[in-house]
């Protein structure tokens, strides 16, 4: 049967492919879809804001909406409370403004909110049930929350992203970070973001422009959010905006506004390197001094903004030790 306006409710939290197949009947059978996200409380590593994210990149196609209690007038109902048909059924009479033909559920209540949205309508509501035994794609969303990375081949890349530290490595030149990151990246089996303002430094014979340093921090996020669609578990960052902050204020005394604030971006954890790394003249480092300055800033400034931080110091065997010591407590 073809409806014009279909709904799907769900916390979503996090959204998997058993959601993404019930979206998928969904949308087979209407003109419209709409797709409605609320949860109370979160549940960890679900925020609102997250969510959002995920239905918007999955689901282009519907018009979605993730709410929480602050956003509408009405007390929401708790996770396990009774009455979300009313709350259902007034949301969408009044803040959303939306009559719907069909209500889509792989749950046992899809008859009872059909039955309350046709009542508060006054026209018919019909509940279309998606596998009810979940046979085509067996998980749970209390199963992923239990342990997300044992599970991640029940949520789509742009979802388990989310999941994925980032791991900077931030020091001075010559300090072994990119070293260290490969290293890690194969320890872990896992994915490294490599070094974007290097790359441009050789490429423009060691000629840059202010605007070029903003490029650089600009690319090199644009790497981590690709490369964390790939990554497991941990990400790997051979640098930061915050180290293009320093070469911009070096080269040409300030940073421009939008480069500051990108130098901000916080990671999960930063592996500070040490300066007992071989320093290594390749023609267009310093020296010892500079990388020293370099790390003394980076320190001062992942101090003051509240970051997670450890210091690396070591041959490589060392900071593979001490790196993996630190990610197994985050």
């Amino acid at each position: 049967m073809r409806f014009h306006s279909g709904f799907v409710v769900g916390k979503f939290s996090p959204l998997h492919l058993g959601h993404e197949h019930l979206v998928a009947a969904a949308r087979a059978a209407c003109d419209q879809l709409l797709v409605l996200s609320y949860a109370r409380p979160e549940l960890p590593g679900c925020d609102k804001q997250r969510r959002a994210r995920w239905l918007a990149a999955r689901f282009p196609f519907a018009r979605t909406v993730v709410i929480t209690a602050g956003d509408v007038e009405r007390p929401m109902p708790g996770n396990d409370d009774l009455g979300h048909g009313e709350f259902i059924a007034w949301l969408l009479a009044g803040p959303l403004a939306t009559r719907i033909d069909a209500v889509f559920t792989s749950e046992d209540y899809g008859d009872n909110l059909a039955a309350s949205l046709t009542a508060h309508q006054g026209t018919p509501v019909a509940h279309v049930a998606v596998d009810p035994p979940r046979t085509a794609v067996a998980i749970s969303g209390t199963a992923i929350r239990a342990d997300v990375h044992a599970n991640r081949r029940f949520l789509a890349p742009e979802v388990y992203a989310s999941f994925v530290s980032r791991i900077a490595l931030v020091g001075g030149e010559s300090s072994g970070k990119t070293t260290l990151a490969r290293a890690l990246a194969a320890r872990f089996a896992t994915q490294w973001v490599h070094e974007y303002g290097r790359e441009l430094w050789e490429e423009r014979g060691g000629r840059l422009d202010p605007p070029d340093l903003l490029h650089i921090a600009e690319v090199q996020i644009g790497r981590e959010e690709r490369a964390l669609l790939t990554a497991d578990r941990y990400l790997f960052c051979d640098t930061t905006p915050l180290v293009t902050r320093f070469y911009a204020e070096w080269l040409f005394g300030d940073a421009e506004p939008r480069l500051v604030e990108l130098g901000d971006r916080a990671y999960d954890l930063t592996l500070l390197c040490d300066g007992d790394w071989p320093f290594v003249q390749d023609g267009s480092r310093q020296d010892p001094a500079f990388r020293d300055r370099q790390h003394a800033y980076y320190a001062a400034h992942l101090r003051r903004a509240g970051a997670a931080v450890i210091e690396i110091a070591g041959d490589l065997d060392a900071r593979i030790a001490a790196a993996s010591a630190a990610l197994r407590r985050l």
